[in-house]
């Protein structure tokens, strides 16, 4: 069984965001990127299925810029087969990610699909449901737990009421919890193999899709600060902040 991996190119979750000068969007120039911590998770979950004899191979794919091959040069690192980057020099929303995703996925004919529930970025948390609508098959969202079983896998999921299992039909769509694994770190060696792992460049029109975007961001600007600290002269005026002014959280 061949296995899907969505993985994305973000700012590093240790890096505060900086909103762009003139307000158009986030500052990415001269900032360190990697891969969705979600997506780390989903890349970790395809190669365990793959060391257990379940999957024969795993492939990444990317959307976006060049820069993404790095993404997927960290996911070849980490163990898979190979990759594939759909370049798109505009910015892709979700229903055009899960369009181009869908089109991948009847090329390469997957038994699995697997994606990091949202990306740190917008946390639209949209794709992966948006791709199984599009190929009408089941999906298993916020998965903390998978077990394969002979054409069906059973999704652990987290819910209000406690724990539910859902039982899918394979080929089927898995969006990835934080409780899923622990990804593992990419040793040296994997480092300079991934190198010489394949990775097939697409286009969009390649597949037959419309990336035309359906939102227009007017502006951006980061959210408004609040004072944590107010200096008192007297007593006095602490007792009448406390009594008006404070709000507890």
């Amino acid at each position: 069984m061949k296995i899907l991996v969505s993985v994305k190119r973000v700012i590093d979750y240790n890096i505060r965001p900086r909103v762009k000068a003139d307000h158009s969007g986030i500052e990415t120039a001269n900032v360190k990127m990697a891969m969705n911590p979600f997506d780390e998770i989903a890349v970790e979950e395809a190669l365990r299925f793959k060391e257990t004899g379940v999957a024969t191979e795993v492939v990444a794919v990317s959307l976006g810029t060049a820069a993404c091959q790095e993404t997927i040069l960290s996911a070849l690192a980490m163990g898979v087969d190979r990759g594939i980057l759909i370049e798109s020099a505009e910015e892709l929303e979700p229903l055009a990610v899960a369009k181009l995703l869908a089109a991948l996925a009847r090329r390469e004919n997957p038994g699995l699909v697997i994606l990091g529930k949202q990306a740190i970025d917008d946390d639209a948390n949209q794709t992966g449901q948006m791709l199984a609508a599009l190929l009408g098959w089941p999906q298993g969202t916020f998965a903390s737990g998978l077990r394969l079983k002979v054409k069906r896998i059973e999704v652990m999921r987290e819910i209000d009421e406690g724990r539910e299992t859902l039982s899918l039909k394979l080929p089927a769509v898995i969006t990835t919890d934080l409780r899923l694994n622990q990804p593992r770190y990419a040793t040296l060696p994997n480092i300079v193999k991934a190198r010489k792992k394949p990775i097939e460049r697409l286009t969009a029109t390649s597949l037959g899709v419309d990336t035309t975007p359906r939102t227009e961001t007017l502006k951006v600007t980061e959210p408004e600060r609040q004072r944590r600290q107010v200096m008192v002269a007297t007593i006095a005026e602490l007792v009448d902040k406390l009594r008006y002014e404070a709000k507890v959280i």
